[in-house]
């Protein structure tokens, strides 16, 4: 008989001082081939006085300890799950693999706001950024998100707003590049991840697990609240593989429960559709069992301590060698999407300058408005509103009323232009004649552009 367990057993029993004449005895039924119980059974015929010991995959657990005497481990246990693998280049969502959800929804948030700031600088200069509401929000996300294809084709005219276009624009250089080589990667190379990633996933979808017959795993899963119905046993590792194959919507099962040596086991097998997931559940871990009272107890557990300190590792990779996948088609890494703590040092240096560039702004344009806010006639929110609606004129505008006050507007225009005093002054000049000055009763008598009763000159 060989294994695992028993060639441990074997280095154990050549460690202790004394010899130990022992034979194995498998646990099986008539037929040689089935077992004749679960691990459960085999604890129970051994307190029975059925056997003198059980070297085997007994796993230690409180409830076999009120039974029967367990030696120290002779190796530490967690129970993990078997899972498929699932190609991540055929989802539809591929192309928001290459960032993580925290980074796009920053960069977003980024874009937002260089666009307004560029808006608020150039709003009083740049006729380009006015206009109707609607078209003055669309320039504040076109204009920074044109960015990413350099497709912005309005031009900016405060310095201000050139400094914060160049760093914002190397912040995109760095952006695109690091999602286009991360897309690129995703891919080329298979990014193979597990189709469930915690147990939990699979009890409120409602799917089912397999474990090994016999195993306490089965007991372990009902306390996580799966029910009978959704728990199937296997006794071969081509069962594992056939039922994960189908899957639970076809007869099978989502994932199978088990300890780390079987499915290390598995794995060497399978490594090309299969892998363990992350979330583990610690036992603690295999020993070698004895009726209660038994004087090899410490003698035997001495012996477990030297032999797993000097000659445990050489049986272990013996026994189980690791899976030798092809990375090219079974990547047992499987790498996440770039996140914001890479992009953090970019960020923080867009953030200061358009805010830098902001604030600069804001105290330029209320210094230039410094007798509005000192002014004491005015009340807060009477300075706001003219302060509001200073900043909503354009400069081009506001520069010709400063440098000709008298010059009427457009508006005083028009109320002269409609005035009784000019339509007189019209009707005169429809009454002279440009030869001889003298005044004609015939209606259709053209008026000469010539005549020029009232020069009335309005200066821009």
């Amino acid at each position: 008989m060989t294994g695992f367990c028993v060639d441990v057993f074997n280095a154990v029993v050549d460690a202790l001082p004394y010899a130990l004449n022992h034979e194995f005895m498998p646990f099986v039924s008539s037929d040689g081939k089935t077992p004749a119980g679960s691990y459960d059974d085999l604890v129970l015929n051994l307190s029975n006085g059925g056997y003198n010991a059980i070297v085997g995959d007994i796993t230690i657990l409180a409830n076999r300890s009120d039974k029967v005497t367990f030696t120290l481990p002779y190796t530490r246990l967690v129970v993990s799950l078997i899972v498929r693998k699932k190609d991540e280049r055929k989802s539809t969502w591929i192309f928001l693999k290459p960032l993580e959800t925290e980074l796009w929804i920053t960069t977003g948030a980024f874009f937002v706001y260089t666009g307004f700031v560029i808006w608020v600088i150039e709003h009083r200069v740049n006729a380009e950024f006015r206009g109707r509401t609607h078209k003055q929000v669309g320039m504040v996300l076109w204009y920074s998100f044109s960015t990413l294809v350099y497709a912005h084709r309005e031009k900016v005219t405060s310095n201000l707003s050139r400094f914060v276009v160049i760093v914002w624009v190397l912040v995109v250089l760095v952006l695109t590049s690091s999602y286009t080589a991360s897309l690129t990667s995703t891919l080329m190379v298979p990014q193979l991840r597990p189709r469930y990633t915690d147990i939990n996933e699979i009890k409120r979808l409602g799917e089912s697990v397999g474990y090994q017959e016999g195993s306490f795993v089965r007991n372990l899963l009902k306390d996580l609240g799966f029910n009978d119905r959704q728990l199937k046993n296997y006794s071969t590792f081509e069962e594992y593989d056939k039922a994960l194959e189908l899957g639970s919507q076809n007869g099978g099962v989502s994932a199978i429960m088990d300890e780390l040596p079987y499915i290390r086991l598995f794995l060497a097998k399978y490594c090309d559709n299969y892998t363990m997931t992350r979330s583990t559940y610690k036992t603690a871990g295999f020993g070698f069992a004895f009726p209660q009272g038994s004087p090899l107890i410490h003698d035997v557990s001495k012996a477990v301590l030297q032999v797993t300190e000097k000659q445990l590792m050489n049986i272990t990779n013996r026994w189980f060698t690791e899976p030798n996948c092809d990375p090219q088609t079974g990547a047992k890494a499987y790498p996440d999407g770039l996140g914001l703590d890479s992009f953090k040092g970019v960020f923080l240096i867009t953030a200061s300058s358009t805010t830098a560039a902001l604030l600069i702004f804001i105290f330029m344009f209320l210094y230039q408005n410094r007798e509005t806010l000192l002014s004491k006639d005015l009340s807060v929110s009477q300075k706001i509103a003219v302060i509001a609606k200073t900043f909503d004129v354009f400069k081009d505008d506001d520069v010709s009323r400063k440098s000709n006050p008298e010059a009427p507007t457009v508006e005083e225009v028009n109320n002269i232009s409609n005035s009784p005093a000019v339509s007189v002054f019209h009707q005169e000049a429809g009454m002279f004649s440009h030869d001889d000055g003298f005044t004609t009763t015939e209606p259709q008598t053209p008026l000469h552009d010539t005549i020029h009763v009232v020069d009335l000159t309005i200066t821009n």
